[in-house]
């Protein structure tokens, strides 16, 4: 195959299955040849037979449990033949589209005519939009001590849409042509199989959250370039596996974070997101304390996943 279109799910069986169905229309209707794959993460939903039912031609992977974003992918990458020693036939290039996404007419086209227009291009991301057509920022520079200080502390909001804070601006996206950045949203990621082969798969030790900016990272490393490509649009409804459990998603977002951190900055600059994230915490505690909408279980939950983090 030309295209090997991945998605992993966890608990969202309509979404998936609406997922699979735009991806599998763009494909038939536009191109290239490709096939969609399916790993579901322990459903308890039936996504797994919802899936087999309506789309027999999909290659489904059941996971007995929940592998995460980055172990999810990486079981459907073995299954195409990489990380194998032997030769085999791969597909030229990976699609990994996250559940909550509907893929509009030709994006998956206008991706791989993206990804293959120049001979260093590795990774390319499509434009998102809110399910309600709204913008949606798809790309972002590299996370560092601002924006972990426009996540946790209360700085002027007519910053928060600048470069201090990671984002590109909305003309890269108007103009329609495909830019530079650090990374793309995770939602939407199309590979050549030559950056795979080269940089490896995700690193599993990043259960949910982080793995793609550790991966772009990687990628960048060894002399790719990564592109977000606004002619290829894909809606992204956003987050509907994660907010099923809140403090936990909290939890494992910040645990990825510090392990991104770790792993590729200098310990001083890590110990500055530190200091932020610990001032951030405690600024959340006093505003929980005050929060009425939330029952008591709900607050004792946030409570303690705050307070977990700042002892991170």
């Amino acid at each position: 195959m030309t295209v090997a279109v991945i998605i992993v799910t966890w608990n969202v069986r309509d979404l998936a299955l609406e997922a699979v169905r735009t991806a599998r229309e763009d494909l038939a209707r536009n191109g290239p040849e490709g096939q969609v794959w399916v790993v579901d993460n322990a459903s308890t939903d039936g996504t797994v037979e919802a899936i087999r039912a309506r789309f027999p031609d999909v290659q489904v992977i059941a996971s007995a449990e929940n592998l995460g974003f980055a172990a999810g992918n990486n079981l459907a990458l073995r299954a195409l033949g990489f990380g194998q020693a032997a030769a085999v036939d791969l597909p030229e290039a990976v699609f990994l589209l996250n559940p909550d996404t509907l893929v509009q007419d030709r994006a998956i086209r206008t991706l791989y005519e993206a990804l293959f227009a120049a001979p260093t291009n590795g990774l390319v991301g499509a434009r998102l939009t809110y399910g309600d057509g709204s913008f949606q920022h798809s790309a972002f520079a590299f996370p560092g001590v601002w924006q972990t200080a426009f996540d946790l502390l209360p700085l002027p909001p007519r910053l928060y849409n600048t470069r201090l804070n990671g984002r590109y601006p909305r003309w890269l996206y108007e103009q329609g042509k495909p830019f530079r950045v650090d990374f793309v949203l995770g939602a939407t990621m199309m590979l050549r199989r030559e950056v795979i082969q080269q940089v490896g798969m995700f690193d599993e030790q990043f259960f949910m959250y982080c793995e793609e900016i550790d991966w772009a990272m990687r990628i960048q490393r060894a002399g790719w370039r990564v592109l977000c490509v606004p002619r290829a649009r894909v809606i992204h409804l956003e987050g509907r596996s994660t907010s099923q459990v809140r403090p936990q998603s909290y939890l494992n977002l910040w645990r990825s974070r510090f392990q991104l951190y770790r792993k590729h900055y200098p310990p001083l600059k890590v110990a500055a997101i530190r200091a932020v994230v610990r001032l951030g915490m405690s600024r959340r505690l006093r505003q929980l304390a005050q929060e009425r909408v939330l029952d008591a279980a709900q607050r004792a939950a946030l409570a303690e996943a705050y307070r977990a983090v700042a002892a991170l």
